[in-house]
């Protein structure tokens, strides 16, 4: 039976079903062929202080040579395209997603892009390729050894409880386990933090071991919290063969009977300098090593890391990090050479697997100098070095105890004005500037801390409790602590899945350790109701997202480990000052009376995956350009706004432009205040009247007074549901749906009191007149 329509008026899903679909399948086994397969997750987009999501990526039809290797893409447009319209879309597709093959079809033909030769062409709609003919075709044009085969037939792990690859780990995996069946020996994969690196990990290594390519492998971290994160969350379905090596009890007789092993590379090497690993092991033992995190010293010459692995130096050796370090001192690159696979934080914001970020600016009084009035003494009696102290200086070489008492109070007023429980890492300048920080932060926070001593909790290496307490702020399930200060313990690793607010008060001179920091927060947990978070700068460190190597192209020095590190007397820009001793007494320390530090400026601003700076505003401001955008002046705001017969087209159309009214009214503790009275004060600088206020005047004004009994009753009502909720809920007829008029009788009962429908809107419509009446 032939279609009930003309080919050129179908849609592109009426193609699809009855010429696309019929074309593949009489070639290829249903099993292998997926429809329209989501790719990514689509960008979360921060507009104004709204967010949305972008449509996520999906490809009309994906072929697989096994369930973890799809081998191509086919990319479906209607009949009023030609048969090779979507054939670059579909090109963009399969580049994305690491195939050979790109077709792209209008219901007439085919067009296709072979990636492996660098051809184009079209054929019939019943010439596609057989599922045999493509697979031919690849094996024999990618020339795949035995065991590279092998390997591409190995499934992946999959349970009820594991969520299968995205698109961009199923790639580390795919090309890692394929380059190793190649005999490659050192691999780097580099993944921003966020992106699942431990999970990726897992997959591999369960590849290879049931494979038979690996029999025994060594996991090596740098922090027992990631250890314990791998063994207890990804490797857990490798629990009856993974181990982890406690050098004070192991038997070097029977530890050998395990296949996955997991330690620190500090075990391995103890503090003693002694090499555990021999005492442990044979040169040969291990034929796989995956270092985690490896930007942290691996590729130092001198370090631990690499003694480990050149003991092991017979062993498949795998780097994993999100930073990609090259200087002149340390490189992982040099060692474990270019990368098989990149997925940078930029892709993943791209993609809508990372939380986007907003970054507020916080400039103080002193930001840029403070000087020590002649003879001037701090709190021991001492007196200040004369010169001109910046951010460089303050909690390094000297603590003004007013500026932490502001940057303390600038966090709390942010998390008041958003959520109270969002988990927040305040990065300090050392731990004893972290301790301070607690301490005015339980003091400004003391109603939370009543209800939880644990509120606020300093989480550093020397402090015993604080580390204690770290699964439980990592924790999605946990209400405490809920602020974390911290100075170098939670800027790498710690899989902080909840953190919302990132603020910032130290000096940060690496590009590593940056992105490191911004990675504690770009994990996603939407159903949790965490879509994107904020960096909160009081030190201008953000600054650093204007550096090329935000996320800038992998570079070999070819002076890499030619010269010794030189640590400047003075300090850099941005790097906290290498400081002597003080000859004699403690750092200054000066109080209020000293120094009193005021916030002078705040921005916000909103960048790129790439980090460009896509605005720089003040909410305030750019709801001020937005309304005077539309309405120009007062005087026609009130007339656009007197003229609306639903107010609520006004509220829809800022919120268009990303503004929240509601939110911004709870961040300046003026949700009393009519929205309307808070357009006239943030866009033209009018005091605001409370819906009180305005509901009191309409009383004073006598207008009630026109009518009376039932009539007059349900306005009364009605002044009072605006005077609690707002102008938008008595716009709503279903509002007599609601208490005290439902015991008024029915909407039409209650209509009638006015002579019927026609009469009520209009009464309403006055009583919103009078409301508004200057």
């Amino acid at each position: 039976m032939s279609p009930v329509l003309p080919k050129k008026s179908m849609t592109e899903e009426d193609i699809k079903l009855q010429y696309i679909t019929p074309a593949v399948t009489s070639k290829w086994s249903r099993g292998k062929i997926t429809m329209e397969t989501q790719i990514t997750d689509g960008k979360i987009n921060l507009r104004g202080n709204m967010v949305f999501r972008e449509k996520p990526k999906r490809a009309d039809y994906l072929l697989y040579l096994s369930a973890n290797n799809p081998i191509a893409v086919i990319e479906a447009k209607d009949n009023n395209h030609t048969v090779s319209h979507g054939l670059q879309q579909a090109m963009e597709y399969a580049r994305m997603l690491d195939l050979p093959f790109a077709f792209s079809s209008n219901g007439d033909g085919f067009a296709e892009h072979d990636f492996l030769t660098g051809t184009e062409r079209e054929f019939g709609l019943d010439e596609f390729p057989t599922e045999a003919e493509l697979t031919a075709r690849f094996k024999q044009e990618s020339v795949l050894s035995p065991e590279q085969e092998a390997a591409i037939d190995q499934p992946y792990y999959t349970s009820q409880n594991t969520y299968p690859p995205r698109y961009y780990q199923r790639i580390a995996i795919n090309r890692t386990v394929d380059a190793i069946a190649q005999g490659q020996q050192r691999l780097l994969l580099v993944m921003a933090t966020g992106t699942g690196k431990t999970y990726t990990a897992f997959q591999i290594v369960y590849r290879l071991l049931k494979s038979g390519m690996k029999r025994k492998v060594l996991y090596l971290a740098d922090r027992n919290i990631l250890v314990d994160q791998s063994i207890q969350q990804d490797f857990a379905p490798l629990e009856k063969v993974t181990h982890k090596i406690n050098v004070a009890k192991d038997d070097p007789s029977t530890i050998t009977s395990h296949q996955v092993y997991f330690s620190l590379y500090q075990q391995l090497v103890g503090d003693d300098d002694q090499e555990h690993f021999s005492e442990l092991f044979s040169p040969d033992f291990f034929d796989l090593i995956i270092v985690d995190e490896c930007h942290r010293g691996s590729a130092k010459e001198e370090s631990r890391w690499r003694r480990i692995l050149e003991y092991f130096s017979n062993a498949t050796q795998i780097g994993m990090t999100a930073t990609p370090k090259e200087t002149k001192y340390i490189s992982n690159l040099s060692y474990f050479g270019d990368p098989v696979y990149t997925y940078s934080l930029k892709e993943g914001i791209d993609d809508g697997f990372l939380a986007p970020f907003k970054v507020i600016n916080i400039m103080t009084d002193i930001g840029d100098g403070w000087r020590p009035r002649k003879g001037q003494r701090d709190i021991y009696g001492n007196e200040i070095p004369d010169r001109i102290y910046t951010n460089s200086d303050y909690d390094y070489t000297i603590i003004i105890e007013d500026r932490i008492q502001q940057v303390a109070a600038e966090i709390t007023s942010y998390l008041k004005s958003t959520d109270r429980m969002s988990k927040t890492i305040v990065f300090c300048a050392n731990e004893d500037s972290a301790e301070r920080m607690r301490v005015a932060l339980v003091n400004l926070n003391s109603d939370m801390v009543k209800k939880n001593p644990d509120y606020v909790v300093r989480i550093t290496g020397s402090d015993t409790y604080g580390k204690s307490k770290l699964k439980y702020f990592i924790s999605t399930s946990s209400e405490g602590p809920v602020i974390a200060t911290t100075s170098e313990l939670l800027s790498t690793g710690a899989d902080c899945k909840m953190v919302k607010l990132i603020a910032l008060d130290k000096m940060i001179g690496s590009m590593t350790e940056f992105k490191q920091i911004i990675g504690r927060g770009t994990r996603l947990r939407e159903k949790e109701g965490k879509t994107h978070f904020a960096v909160m700068d009081f030190r201008n460190v953000t600054r650093l997202f204007a550096d090329p190597d935000w996320d800038g192209p992998l570079e070999i020095d070819p002076n890499f480990g030619t010269e010794k590190p030189h640590k400047p007397s003075r300090p850099e820009d941005g790097k906290p000052p290498v400081v002597d001793p003080p000859v004699s007494g403690p750092t200054p320390i000066v109080d209020r009376n000293g120094c009193k530090v005021t916030i002078v400026h705040k921005t916000v601003s909103i960048y790129d995956a790439n980090g460009k700076l896509l605005r720089q505003e003040s909410i305030v401001d750019y709801t001020k350009e937005n309304v005077r955008g539309e309405y120009a002046s007062l005087d026609n705001f009130i007339r656009q706004w007197s003229a609306q017969d639903k107010k609520t087209a006004i509220r829809d159309l800022l919120r268009e432009r990303g503004i929240d009214l509601e939110a911004m009214k709870a961040e300046q503790n003026m949700a009393d205040v009519d929205d309307f009275d808070f357009i006239c004060h943030v866009a033209f600088d009018k005091k605001p009247l409370t819906r009180r206020e305005r509901a009191n005047n309409v009383k004073k004004r006598d207008f009630l007074s026109k009518y009376s009994g039932a009539a007059r009753e349900v306005l009364e009502a009605l002044l009072d549901k605006y005077m609690n909720t707002g102008i938008y809920e008595i716009e709503k007829t279903e509002v007599l749906k609601l208490d005290p008029f439902m015991k008024m009788g029915k909407p039409a009962k209650i209509a009638s009191y006015f002579g019927g429908k026609e009469g009520y809107l209009k009464a309403v419509k006055e009583l919103e007149d009078e409301i508004y009446a200057s």
